[in-house]
């Protein structure tokens, strides 16, 4: 567990929000008054193990075991963290509790994201390697007000978009370093509205995941007092670009040494296994990165997002690309999630792909030189419901996650998309129902 860098034990927390995060990334959880700390910090809030398996909605999955055939019973939720953090996003005198839940006997649940993600990293951790882990995320801001003309201009690295919004940038970046969330350079991105925080790298995966998941609460949380709307939709806007959460890592051995790293631009033959890893699992795999309707709007060619099983050097066509910069610092970026998927699958889909190519001393095929959209390379699901099947029958998927959560986030994706293919857009009335 981390600490909070604040001392919560002198502020007046009035309430405290238990924050448990479910199979899509959302926030479930209760509010407790703040005299309750000590129970919160203590394990001994309980919650449903069926709370982080439902759908996007929160509502129960059909055919989902834990409701009905076996009785819909409480998990213990411990804290992920030794102190109540500080959430002036939420309110000065509000705390937050993130937790992650376990059976009465101490075994995990199943069924929770973090635990997929702890999981993996013992499998890194019996081979003495370490994964050192940096997250990228973009999102949109949206003026709630009408008339807020705010954001004039669009485009990538303006100094103009970013002074619109200092204010609520300031506060993101107070309550991050309140709370040791490593937040580093702020810019803007292609579309109108559109920023990018990068959160500095962690070696403790764990924890750059649950910097990831915090860093969202926080944006919005500011955002909606700053009058905005902020959103982490894969794609916002049919024109615009879309928002990706992008992943790089590098591996250390025993001796703190950066195994990627042999000395070259190139790297080490590690790193190449961990590549190949990456493109095996990706087409199954890519279900995690892609979880939503929404998600697919955003994998399309000439976007800036991958759509080919592919990689190469310093190239931001590829789905791996390998950037350039220090020896000592050789890493690996996957580009294939959107800003809409749960950062602790994410980071158990990547490094649990990239230990499989290791363990088994896979070769990737040759690095693409140029734009990796003209490529014959196999490509990504391009729809949702075939990526839920590649998913459920994929063979590396189930080497990387639990055959539990694999069914219950099959039965969520497929509920998900069931109430999707149900509605019937204004625009499919308006193209359709006065022409046949």
């Amino acid at each position: 567990m981390t600490h909070a860098a604040s001392d919560p034990s002198a502020r007046d927390f009035t309430s405290i929000q238990v924050m448990l995060t479910d199979l899509n990334g959302v926030a479930r959880g209760k509010r407790i008054p703040g005299g309750q700390a000590d129970k919160a910090q203590g394990g001994s809030i309980r919650m449903p193990f069926s709370a982080s398996a439902v759908d996007i909605w929160g509502r129960d999955v059909d055919g989902n075991a834990l409701i009905f055939e076996k009785g819909d019973g409480d998990g213990l939720c411990r804290p992920i963290r030794d102190q109540v953090m500080a959430a002036p996003w939420l309110g000065q005198h509000t705390g937050l509790v993130p937790v992650w839940m376990f059976d009465e006997s101490g075994a995990p649940s199943p069924y929770d994201p973090r635990h997929a993600l702890a999981q993996v990293l013992e499998g890194f951790r019996a081979h003495d390697l370490t994964p050192v882990v940096a997250t990228e995320l973009e999102f949109y801001l949206t003026p709630l007000a009408a008339a807020d003309d705010r954001f004039a201009v669009e485009g990538v690295l303006s100094l103009q978009q970013l002074n619109a919004v200092a204010p609520l940038l300031d506060d993101i970046y107070a309550a991050c370093a309140a709370n040791d969330i490593p937040a580093d350079a702020a810019i803007s991105e292609c579309g109108l509205g559109q920023f990018e925080i990068n959160l500095l790298h962690r070696d403790d995966a764990l924890l750059a995941a649950d910097d990831a998941i915090l860093f969202k609460s926080i944006v919005k949380g500011f955002a909606q007092n700053h009058g905005f709307a902020a959103n982490f939709m894969a794609k916002a806007d049919g024109d615009a670009a879309g928002s990706g959460l992008h992943v790089h890592f590098s591996l250390l051995d025993a001796a703190g040494r950066n195994v990627f790293d042999n000395g070259t631009e190139t790297g080490s033959d590690v790193l190449r296994h961990a590549v190949a890893g990456l493109l095996a699992a990706m087409p199954q795999t890519a279900l995690i990165f892609a979880p939503h309707f929404n998600s697919y709007r955003r994998l399309s060619p000439d976007s800036h997002a991958p759509t080919a099983v592919s990689w190469g050097y310093e190239n931001r066509t590829a789905a791996v690309r390998i950037p350039g910069g220090a020896n000592s610092a050789r890493r690996i970026e996957h580009r294939v999630a959107g800003a809409d998927a749960n950062p602790y699958l994410v980071l158990a889909a990547v490094l649990g792909a990239a230990l499989q190519g290791i363990t088994a001393g896979k070769a990737p095929p040759e690095p693409t030189d140029g734009n990796a959209y003209a490529t014959d390379a196999s490509q990504l699901p391009t729809d949702w419901a075939t990526a839920i099947a590649t998913f459920e029958t994929g063979p590396l998927t189930r080497q990387i996650f639990s055959d539990a959560l694999c069914d219950m986030f099959v039965l969520a994706k497929r509920q998900e998309l069931a109430r999707f293919l149900r509605d019937i857009t204004p625009f499919e009335h308006l193209t359709y129902a006065e022409q046949i």
